[in-house]
């Protein structure tokens, strides 16, 4: 019997499917679904906000005291600076403003994820040291797109899809002349780390080291390191915390 003819069509079937497979596979993991809103983002800005008025960069890692901070967008403009945090979740969002964790619900699945006001304050903070401006000037947006919908009250400046469009033009006070938004472009485009693999790979190494309670750390003022305490009396006796080993000269603790 010859099998070829059986197994022709199943082999032609499997030249195409295995790929559209690996294909899906790929679109559906965390850093195709962030690459992928980062895109649309992306887009919209294009169509929707001048490029002489809202000057931008997209994807900047800043050094920071503890490694390294990476920025979805920026838009610079006469206006304020806006720095834009992109999330590409679909499902039901619950959060409020001061809660360290966000839930996404996804049918009968439930998710925990960082609050993204948090995260963006820290990219504020890497701007405000960058480029010595006033953080009233500092506008932070986030942004979700994928069909997520929001099942609490959220502030203003937490917007789905092109919403983040409506919420930068919103601001229409000038702060910032022409030549120094130029001159703030040109610093982030000459204080950023290169944009390639070898900055993303040491970007990841830092998240992973940061999320590591036991990884060594850096005093961020004083560059001595930091060791694992231990509260001795009191009401978090017990509890240990993150001393500059430079104490009593430099006082900084930090959270474990």
């Amino acid at each position: 019997m010859d099998y070829s003819v059986i197994l022709r069509p199943v082999l032609d079937t499997m030249t195409w499917l295995l790929p559209a497979m690996l294909l899906v596979g790929l679109l559906k993991s965390p850093w195709a679904k962030g690459h992928i809103g980062e895109l649309l983002v992306r887009l919209f800005a294009h169509w929707q906000l001048d490029k002489h008025t809202y000057r931008r960069l997209h994807n900047v890692t800043l050094n920071t005291p503890d490694g390294t901070t990476q920025i979805d967008h920026v838009f610079l403009s006469p206006y304020g600076i806006f720095v834009l945090e992109t999330k590409n979740m679909s499902g039901w969002i619950f959060g409020s403003e001061k809660q360290a964790q966000w839930t996404q619900k996804f049918y009968k699945r439930t998710f925990k994820f960082q609050n993204p006001l948090r995260q963006n304050y820290k990219h504020l903070k890497a701007l405000e040291a960058t480029l010595g401006v006033n953080p009233e000037h500092l506008h932070s947006v986030i942004t979700f797109v994928g069909g997520s919908s929001f099942k609490t009250e959220v502030p203003a400046n937490v917007t789905q899809g092109i919403g983040f469009i409506r919420y930068i033009q919103s601001f229409q006070q000038p702060v910032f002349s022409a030549a120094e938004v130029d001159a703030m472009l040109h610093a982030l485009q000459t204080g950023r780390r290169a944009p390639s693999l070898a900055t993303q790979r040491e970007h990841v190494q830092n998240l992973k080291r940061r999320s590591d309670p036991t990884a060594e750390r850096q005093c961020p003022k004083c560059g001595s390191a930091l060791l694992i305490r231990t509260v001795k009396s009191g009401a978090k006796a017990g509890s240990q915390f993150w001393g500059c080993s430079g104490f009593p000269r430099c006082r900084t603790v930090q959270n474990l």
